[in-house]
């Protein structure tokens, strides 16, 4: 049968338990603007009933505090990692692609470009007028090599925006290796107080909100599943499996973790990228970080995209035959995804990847009649090897599906080695003041050794080799008016060799390079001077559609956050009204004892029992 003093055993079980809720309310209401903190719950159960052999069966024993959990639902987290990258993505994507729209609509830019190129033009019509004329001769070419300098600074602009992205790529790989530092931690600090049988409520709310903050970044799935007793598979032993993935490598299981370590490139990908760009790996395995799968997102997305993003314009094709050269073996490529000299954009020297293995290349050819590269590889492969390489595919980095850096820097190639080569063309054909054959107008700079690259192999049938003299060398960061030219402006050719002969004062040459300015379908359909105008409106495209994209994914943002905070944030009100509840019951609980106390005393006082 019961204790005599059972009843004081069950009013003091009342009190310890709305004890415990009270503190926990004054927990929630303490933090209550505390970033990452989940309110708190304690859980009451009716302790279980004993057996007193009396009519009525059994008794109730009073009330038992279990345990002290979160008011958290795991659904909202997922829902908000997920949101939170691709959030991420786009607001990285807008600001960048901001920086890109600047510096492209900065005012310099707009008016130099159409100043420059009305003034470049205005002086030639001064050269058409006189074309003996030495000083209107100087004037234009001091003007075509204002427009030179142009490209110089967008080349130079756009290649700092793409070191801006490669060093906050550096800083993201240190923050994601501290917070799986961090998480590994955690998991180790929990997992030890749980073994214990209590919660680690405030250790959880630190690791949830390290996964927050990881969701910004990357992609992030996060499984966490209970470790059970081995011998007893029904019997949890209170510690948990948890596992962080991200863009869906593993980066924490348990207590271990992986790191990141970035690796500068000892080849370009792109021919006007930077020098030194990172890749990123896993350290220690030398497997490369996914940063281009579908489900990738998340800031370091973003920044792969503005850094190395090529809008599908990458060089691919398939391996068609690999033969033995003199300094390593030669393979040609067949259905090359390239086939117009002037978007050529694969680096003259670099690393180029076959049946998904890397080899480095010394240069390439391309032949206009059978449309197959020849990729000179600096390394003599197996029979095997060779035999293994046939029908496979090539690419050289990726397809990137993306306005980045290296897509405007091609732009920019692509429209001046058609100007270039159109205006060139013309000189060519015509003489100097002396009656001898014209040079090339427009040259590139070789910063090897300070010549220049005059395009003297130039094929019209539109076969090139990088080995050789042609328009794949001009870029907008070496573009440059001949030297021979500055020197004397007397070596411009403003006449055809037989007018000359023939003394006839025939202004065609200097006609035919004024029609390049509006006349002739230079860039994307367009004439020379709609150029700066296409690449403003790609830009325009592409920081409308992150701009969309990040203000539809902020409003979702913020109903997932209205969700999860329903649930798992601190209110005042709710607290308050529990406070006053508790406390009732609390002194309700105190009056018991009280009550039963005074019985206790008449019990053993009066009674003598």
């Amino acid at each position: 049968m019961a204790s005599t003093f059972f009843g004081l055993t069950i009013a003091g079980s009342a009190l310890n338990s709305f004890q415990a809720a009270v503190n926990t309310t004054a927990n929630n209401i303490s933090n209550v603007n505390t970033k990452g903190y989940t309110r708190q719950q304690a859980v009451r159960y009716a302790a279980e009933a004993l057996r007193v052999r009396e009519r009525y069966g059994m008794a109730g024993s009073g009330v038992t505090t279990t345990e002290i959990i979160q008011t958290r639902d795991f659904y909202y987290d997922v829902k908000y990692w997920e949101n939170n990258a691709k959030l991420g993505l786009y607001d990285s994507k807008l600001y960048y692609s901001q920086q890109v729209e600047n510096f492209l609509l900065n005012d310099e830019n707009v008016k130099g470009f159409t100043t420059i190129m009305d003034e470049m033009f205005g002086a030639l019509d001064e050269v058409h007028k006189t074309p003996e004329d030495r000083d209107a001769r100087q004037a234009f070419i001091s003007k075509s090599q204002n427009l030179a300098n142009f490209f110089h600074s967008m080349y130079i602009g756009l290649q700092q925006i793409q070191e801006d992205c490669n060093q906050e790529i550096s800083t993201q790989v240190d923050q994601i290796n501290g917070i799986a530092e961090k998480i590994a931690l955690l998991n180790r600090q929990i997992n030890v107080i749980e073994l214990q049988g209590v919660n680690a409520n405030e250790l959880r709310d630190e690791r949830a909100l390290l996964i927050d903050e990881l969701s910004d970044l990357v992609h992030v799935e996060v499984k966490e599943t209970n470790v059970v007793d081995s011998q007893h598979p029904d019997v949890f032993t209170g510690a948990t499996n948890y596992i962080v993935k991200i863009n869906g490598q593993t980066l924490v299981d348990r207590f271990d973790y992986n790191t990141l370590e970035i690796v500068a490139r000892e080849k370009k990908i792109n021919q006007s990228d930077a020098d030194g760009l990172y890749d990123v790996r896993w350290k220690g395995d030398n497997i490369p970080f996914n940063v281009s799968g579908k489900g990738c997102t998340g800031r370091m997305k973003a920044l792969f995209d503005m850094r190395d993003g090529n809008n599908n314009e990458g060089f691919s094709g398939i391996v068609d035959s690999v033969r033995a050269g003199q300094n390593g073996d030669i393979v040609t490529i067949k259905y090359p995804s390239i086939t117009d000299i002037n978007s050529m954009n694969m680096a003259d020297d670099g690393i180029i990847t076959l049946n998904n293995t890397d080899y480095r290349y010394s240069g390439f050819s391309y032949n206009a009649d059978t449309q197959t590269y020849e990729f000179q590889l600096k390394r003599t492969l197996s029979v095997e090897e060779r035999e293994d390489l046939n029908n496979r595919k090539v690419n050289i980095g990726e397809n990137i599906d993306a306005m980045g850096i290296p897509y405007y820097q091609a732009q920019c190639n692509s429209f001046l080695r058609e100007f270039a080569k159109q205006l060139n063309n013309i000189q060519k054909s015509g003489v100097d003041i002396d009656g001898q054959l014209a040079g090339a107008f427009f040259v590139a700079g070789n910063a090897s050794d300070g010549s220049e690259y005059d395009f003297a192999d130039y094929d019209a049938n539109g076969s090139m080799s990088t080995f050789k003299n042609d328009y794949y060398k001009l870029t907008a960061g070496n573009v440059k008016v001949s030297n021979t030219l500055i020197k004397n402006p007397d070596k411009m050719a403003t006449i055809s060799e037989e007018d000359y002969n023939n003394g006839v004062a025939n202004q065609a040459l200097t006609e035919a390079m004024m029609k390049l300015k509006k006349d002739v379908k230079m860039f994307r359909g367009g004439a020379a001077e709609e150029f700066l105008k296409c690449l403003i409106t790609d830009n325009s495209v592409d920081t409308q559609k992150s701009e969309t994209f990040y203000n539809n994914y902020s409003n979702i943002s913020e109903t997932i956050i209205q969700k999860r905070m329903s649930i798992s944030a601190v209110d005042e009100d709710e607290e308050a009204l529990d406070m006053l509840r508790f406390q009732n019951a609390y002194n309700l609980a105190s009056k018991m004892v009280q009550t039963l106390t005074e019985m206790y005393d008449r019990l053993i006082l009066e009674t003598g029992v």
